[in-house]
């Protein structure tokens, strides 16, 4: 049986919670200990499970009963977390960012080399149902090369941070680690690294609030647009468009259906989507309801743990290389 503990009960421990008690018939796991500095809101989300509770990440990695850790802290906790958990063997699922800069990046994949942790970053957008769909389309070439595409992610000004950290640059990172790291994983998920890129940062209070990176792949552009710095009743989106030889796929968040493939022929084709997106629902906050790419990601997960399989999707170097191709653009601007 795999034994998790999970570090941190804010909005992020509180959907993984909820995605564990949907995976609960799928795999031998149990939540054996829940640590958060609120012992109210550990307490909450420990009675789920009957697990213990503790007041920090250090005393759970340190005394728990347990063997995975899965880390839901605010960026600028993961380095420790995760260094502790990976110093011990455990296996680690750290949410993303993996952390906030290239040291820390270069000193956990060093850990990882020495131990032989199982580490998995949580970039849920790989397992998204549309970007599933998406990569399936390039890997298979199904319409041809990709000429172009634009990838959007829009949310209102986050306000449900515990302690406001997300408005912290040497916290978060702001709104390039926190949001738009999401599309720059993805897009290094499809093409690797860009030949070149390009990126223009408007900045609120001192801040990154909304980036536009431009990358390019041979004789394909793409552009990124991450941002958070509109009104709190501005809708969350997160959309893509993408260009084939043969189609134009376009998917958005706040559409229904949510995805649509244009094919030049004239035909119009709306790929049923799988997974677990929308069929169930997170806690409230943060700018995502359903449990969708999160629940995908943690089946993945402990689907690897069960099976004794390496973990080849959203690595710990994945998660790495992608906070640097971030940091990159963030530094060109």
């Amino acid at each position: 049986m795999i034994k998790i503990g999970l570090i941190g009960a804010g909005f992020m421990g509180s959907m993984h919670a909820s995605c564990y008690e949907a995976l609960a018939e799928r795999y031998d796991f149990r939540i054996t200990a829940v640590a958060d500095d609120d012992p109210e809101k550990a307490a909450n989300i420990a009675a789920k499970f009957g697990a213990a509770v503790y007041p920090s990440g250090a005393a759970l990695i340190a005394e728990g009963d347990v063997d995975t850790v899965d880390i839901c802290l605010p960026t600028y906790l993961h380095f420790e977390a995760a260094s502790e958990a990976v110093k011990k063997g455990y296996n680690a699922f750290i949410e993303k960012p993996v952390c906030l800069n290239e040291s820390e990046a270069d000193r956990l994949l060093a850990l990882q080399r020495e131990t032989g942790a199982n580490v998995m970053v949580g970039q849920c957008i790989r397992f998204w149902p549309e970007y599933r769909e998406l990569a399936r389309l390039v890997r298979d070439n199904a319409y041809g090369p990709v000429r172009s595409g634009v990838f959007r992610r829009i949310s209102p000004r986050p306000g449900w941070a515990w302690r406001d950290w997300l408005h912290e640059a040497d916290k978060s990172g702001s709104a390039a680690l926190d949001l738009h790291v999401h599309d720059v994983d993805f897009v290094r998920s499809l093409f690797g690294e860009p030949d070149s890129l390009k990126a223009e940062i408007v900045r609120q209070d001192g801040l990154n609030a909304h980036i536009f990176s431009l990358y390019r792949y041979g004789d394909a552009v793409v552009t990124l647009e991450g941002g958070w710095d509109n009104p709190e009743n501005f809708p969350f989106e997160m959309a893509y468009r993408v260009r084939f030889e043969r189609a134009t796929a376009v998917f958005s968040s706040a559409s229904q259906p949510t995805l649509r493939i244009y094919e030049n022929g004239g035909a119009v084709v709306e790929p049923a989507m799988d997974g677990f997106a929308g069929a169930a629902d997170g806690p409230e906050g943060g700018n995502i309801s359903s449990l969708g790419g999160y629940y995908n990601e943690l089946a993945y997960f402990l689907d690897c743990l069960t099976a004794g399989r390496p973990i080849r999707e959203s690595t710990l170097q994945d998660g790495c290389d992608s906070l640097r191709l971030t940091l990159r653009a963030v530094a060109s601007a």
